[in-house]
C-alpha cells in the first residue's frame, strides 16, 4: 500500500496546471484532497472530474498571497477535514520581462504569489506536522530558480527565494520527522505558460527554445514519488538535473552558452529593429 493512502493533502493551485495534475497523482495514491485556487469556476471543474475519478475531494477558493486569508482558511480546512498531512504548493505565477521595462508592480506581484504564497500555506501547516512529528511538504522552485535566466530578474528571484527557504527549512524538519521538498520543473505545457510566452523577450525564447516544455503529468509524479521516498531536491526532468549539476558544478559554463543564445537572438531582434541595443 502507498504510504499517501488516507493522507490529507492540501495542493494550492490545484485547479489547473501542476497543482491539479498532482491532485490527480496523489488522489490515484489513495489521498483525500482539498484543492485551493483563486478561480471558483475552474476549482468546481476540477472537483467534478477529480470526484467522476472517484476521488475524495472538497476545494476552497483562496489568494494565497493574502496572509490573513490562509490562515483562516487553513483552520478551516483541518476543523472539516482533518490535519494536513501532505501540503503542495504549487500556485504561482510567471511574468518575464526585460529589467529595466518591467514595472515595479510586476516585482511585488512574484514576490507575493510565488514567495509569500508559499511560505503562507507552510506557516499554516508547520505547526501541527512538529506536534504530530509527522508529514511532508513540497514547494515547486523552476529551473530559473537553480540559475539565472535572461529576461526573469522578477520571477527568478521570487523562484531563488522558495528554494532558499525550502533548503533552510528541510534542516530545520528534520528532528521533527516532518519532510521538506522543492521541486524544479522546466517549462511545463500549462495555461500558465501560454500566458507567459506573450511576454518573454526574444533572449528568453532563444534559451528556454532549446528545450520542449513537458508535460504537467510528468511532473506531478516527481513529485509524488518524491513524497513517497522523503526526496528532497525533486528534478522532474534530465534537462533540470543536468542544470542542477551545471549550476553547481559549472556555472561559468552555462552563462556562457545562455550568453551565446542572448547574442544570437539579439542579432535577429536589432536586425529587426525590434528594440534599441
Amino acid at each position: 500500500m502507498s504510504t499517501i493512502a488516507g493522507r490529507h493533502a492540501v495542493i494550492t493551485g490545484g485547479s489547473s496546471g501542476i497543482g491539479l495534475a498532482t491532485a490527480r497523482a496523489l488522489a490515484a495514491k489513495g489521498a483525500r484532497l482539498t484543492i485551493v485556487a483563486r478561480r471558483p469556476e475552474l476549482l468546481d471543474a476540477a472537483v467534478t472530474e477529480l470526484s467522476a475519478a472517484g476521488a475524495d475531494v472538497a476545494s476552497v477558493s483562496l489568494d494565497v498571497s493574502d496572509r490573513e486569508a490562509v490562515t483562516a482558511v487553513f483552520t478551516g480546512i483541518e476543523a472539516d477535514r482533518g490535519p494536513v498531512e501532505i501540503l503542495v504548493c504549487s500556485a504561482g505565477v510567471a511574468h518575464p520581462g526585460y529589467f529595466e521595462e518591467l514595472d515595479d508592480d510586476v516585482f511585488r506581484e512574484m514576490m507575493e504569489v510565488d514567495y509569500f504564497g508559499t511560505l503562507w500555506p507552510i506557516r499554516a501547516v508547520v505547526p501541527g506536522m512538529i506536534e504530530r512529528r509527522s508529514g511532508s511538504i513540497v514547494g515547486v522552485s523552476s529551473d530559473a530558480g537553480l540559475i539565472g535566466v535572461f529576461g526573469y530578474t522578477a520571477y527568478g528571484a521570487a523562484k531563488f527565494a522558495v528554494r532558499g527557504m525550502l533548503e533552510a527549512l528541510r534542516a530545520e524538519m528534520v528532528p521533527y520527522g516532518v519532510h521538506v521538498a522543492c521541486c524544479y520543473p522546466p517549462d511545463v505545457d500549462t495555461p500558465q505558460l501560454a500566458w507567459e510566452d506573450q511576454y518573454k523577450p526574444d533572449e528568453t525564447r532563444a534559451i528556454s527554445g532549446t528545450f520542449k516544455p513537458i508535460q504537467p503529468e510528468q511532473v506531478a509524479s516527481c513529485i509524488v514519488t518524491g513524497i513517497e521516498k522523503r526526496r528532497f531536491a525533486l528534478m522532474p526532468d534530465l534537462g533540470s538535473r543536468l542544470l542542477a549539476v551545471g549550476a553547481g558544478a559549472a556555472p561559468g559554463l552555462l552563462t556562457s552558452v545562455m550568453d551565446r543564445s542572448v547574442r544570437k537572438a539579439r542579432v535577429g531582434r536589432d536586425q529587426r529593429g525590434a528594440r534599441p541595443s
